[in-house]
Order: C-alpha cells, then structure tokens, then sequence
C-alpha cells in the first residue's frame, strides 16, 4: 500500500486511479508490503542519494569554480562545501520534518524534529526511511547551492550562509512539501515534478535572481574582461553534474524498476538534445562552438528534463531537449545583455528557464498520446496545472528572497567591500589562494 501511495503522491498513479488499484489487491499483501524492505530498491536508493551529493561536491564545485577569475576559485569552493555541511544540519535538526513530516497543505509537522522516531527498522515504502531522509537531504543541498552561480565574487561569505539558512527554511521546504509531501497543495493540485524542476530548480533559479538584481552588478561589468579561470574545469564539473544527474532522476521514482529505466534514458536523451542544439545555435551565431557553451547546454537540458523525466517517452525528451538548448541560450545570451543584471554564472539563465520551460511542457509530453506514461491525461487542464506550479513557486520564493536579503542587508550587509573584491574573495575572506598561476 506504501508504494502505492508513494507513486501516487509522486503523480506516477493519478488519485483517482488509486483507489481502484488498492480494491484490486487483497489486503494481506498491504500487510506484508507495508514493512518489507526491498534490498534491490534499497541498494539503488543508496547509490542515488550519493550520485547526487556527487552532483553538488565536487560537480557543481568544479562547474562554477571554472567559471570565475582566478582570485576567486576558493570562494565557490568554500561556499559549495559550507552548503554541504550547514543544510545537512539543518535536515536533521528541522528540515527534514518541516518538509515530509504531517500532513498539512502549506508545511510539514514537528513530529521528526532532530529525526526522532526514525529507527533502523522503519521504512519508506519498499526502502529504510534512513536512506529516504538521505536521497532527500541531497536535494535539499544542491537547490540553494545553485544559487552561488547568481552571487559569485562579491557577496560575503558570512551573509551567504546566513542567507542560505534563512531561505532554504522558509523557501526550500514549504515549496517541497507543496510539491511532494503528504497533504502538499500543490500535490494534491495535480502538479507533476518528478525530480524537481519546480522545487530545485525554478526555485533556486528566481533566488538567483533576485540576488544579483539586489546585490548589484560586479566591479567593473560588463565593460572588463572577466575570463573564465578553466572552461576545462568546467567542462569536467558539467561531465560530474551529467553522470550524477542520473540519481537526480533516475532515483525519484524509489526503486529500481522500469520508471528508473526509462527516467534514466530520457535524462540522457533530453541531455544530449540540448548539448547539440546550444553547440549549433552558438556556432551559427558566434562562427566557432565553445566548451562553456556546449557545457551549459548540457546543464540545461538537464534541469529541463527533471520534472518530465518520470512521465516522458523519448521523442518528448528529444522536444524538451530541443526547447531546452535554445530559450535558455537566448536567455544567457541576449535577455541578461539587454536588461543589464550580472547573474555571475547564469544560474537564473539555465536553472530558472530551463527549469520554467521544462514544468510547462511536462503537461504535455506526460500525456500517453504524445508517448508520455500518463493515459487521459487532459494536457489543457494540465498545462494550466503547471502553470501554477510554477508561477507559484516563482513568485513566492522571489518575495522571500529578496525579503531575506533586505533584512541580512540591513543587519550584517550583502557585499564585501570595494577593496576586498578587487583583491579576491579567496584571499580577503579565506586567507588562502585557491589558484596560482
């Protein structure tokens, strides 16, 4: 019955097809399911929770570390590392609980603070619950250290963490417990995010945002050269991010069955789309192809495929890919030209677009008609669905977002000084050059 629910809280089962399938099973096998582990799930869940930790450290470490000038490698290292360590924390004190524990509409209960009641016996379904509370803390990681790609080389180390804490608390886990947690509004709205495209990544991306939009532009943009440090280690966090995105969607389903197999090779069509698809734009446009292009692209069609990727066939991840390596390219390329913000490393351009684009046509290509796992689905009732999932998640985390940032503006400032970001955050806050050339 657990798995059942499971599936069906994930959308993989519509409600109103739940409770045929519950008639349709004698209630000893509940009985039995309701508690037993399954070690081919379990083992895979492991394995998912640590591919995507894989994502965050070192892959998007290396990804953003790329990308930002010599005297400031270390930073984005720190601040990727600190993440790790400050969300995990938070997870087990009150995250975790907050986010999957109750049943309310808008926020989780108290009934897990500092993870009590969680045993070596109780389970999720068909894994532990230990390794649930795991696979889920990863994403809680990954979604505000996305949001260093907006604030790179000019916010204080001290604020970032004080505003990671603050948002991922009062942004982070209301929005995943609409989406995914028992009794969520958005959930029960019949909005599909298999793996994230609204919780992670149109969240995240917003953030970032408003984060540059408040922090202001860097010293010097965008008239100075501001030359990635290596696109090689770039294009080695992109190739870390792609492998461990595998566990991101694959392992959204809890278990190791045939939604794994397909959101895996969806995942890598979808991916491999948008690669092409930012590489021949840019080619086209710019007359050569650029690793840090053909490496974002990558990234965005990634985050694109992430709320689809449970309920697509492969030409619905060939579309979505395509969709994918161009709005977000133009994005990165004109729209922040044109308006003058300074997202550092595109954060808002890849996570927040693809991310948007990716929930939106989820309502479409979920459809069985289009190739999609969801048979009747109504695609203009569930355009609409997603739209508001997505609008929602937007315009909330953007409000919080700059509301936090006001209030840690106020108190303790944003913004390293003028001297301390001429010089480099790597020195002026951690005392350490991170690279020496």
């Amino acid at each position: 019955m657990n798995r059942f629910l499971r599936l069906s809280q994930r959308r993989l089962i519509p409600a109103a097809v739940l409770g045929l399938l519950i008639s349709a099973v004698p209630s000893v096998a509940f009985a039995q399911g309701e508690s037993a582990v399954d070690s081919g799930d379990t083992a895979w869940m492991i394995a998912a929770s640590v591919l995507v930790l894989f994502m965050t450290i070192p892959g998007l470490s290396l990804f953003y570390a790329g990308l930002v000038r010599t005297k400031n490698v270390l930073s984005i290292m720190m601040q990727n590392f600190a993440t790790v360590a400050l969300i995990t924390l938070l997870w087990v004190i009150f995250g975790y609980s907050l986010a999957f524990g109750g049943s309310g509409p808008f926020i989780g209960g108290f009934d897990k603070i500092f993870l009590q009641g969680v045993e070596v016996d109780s389970t999720f379904g068909t894994i532990p619950e230990t390794v649930y509370i795991f696979f889920q803390l990863t994403f809680a990681i990954i979604t505000p250290a996305l949001i260093i790609g907006s604030l790179a080389e000019r916010m204080k180390f001290s604020a970032y963490l004080w505003f990671i804490a603050l948002w991922s608390t009062f942004v982070y886990l209301p929005v995943a417990h609409w989406v995914w947690g028992d009794g969520g509004w958005l959930g029960t709205l019949g909005v599909l995010d298999f793996a994230g495209g609204t919780v992670v990544h149109i969240n995240a991306g917003i953030a970032g945002l408003i984060v540059a939009l408040v922090l202001g532009v860097r010293r010097g943009y965008p008239n100075t050269e501001m030359p990635p440090i290596s696109v090689v280690l770039t294009m080695v966090g992109a190739g870390m991010l792609w492998v461990g995105w595998f566990g991101f969607n694959a392992g959204s389903g809890l278990a190791a069955d045939g939604v794994a197999g397909m959101a895996a090779l969806v995942t890598v069509i979808a991916s491999a789309t948008a690669t092409l698809t930012w590489m021949f734009i840019e080619w086209a446009k710019r007359g050569k192809p650029s690793g840090v292009g053909i490496a974002t692209g990558a990234v965005a069609g990634l985050v694109a495929i992430t709320p689809a990727s449970g309920y697509v066939g492969p030409m619905g991840a060939i579309a979505i890919g395509l969709v994918a390596g161009a709005l977000p390219y133009w994005a990165v390329v004109s729209i922040k030209r044109r308006l003058g913000y300074d997202d550092s490393l595109d954060a808002f351009g890849v996570h927040g677009v693809a991310g948007f684009a990716g929930a939106i046509l989820t309502g479409i290509f979920a459809s069985a008609v289009l190739g999609g796992s969801i048979a009747g689905l109504d695609i203009g009732r569930q355009l609409g669905i997603q739209a508001i999932g997505a609008f929602t998640t937007l315009i909330y985390s953007g409000v919080l977002a700059f509301v936090i940032l006001k209030i840690l503006d106020a108190i303790i400032g944003l913004r390293v000084s003028e001297q301390e970001e001429t010089e480099g955050l790597d020195t002026s806050l951690h005392g350490e050059q991170g690279f020496a050339l």
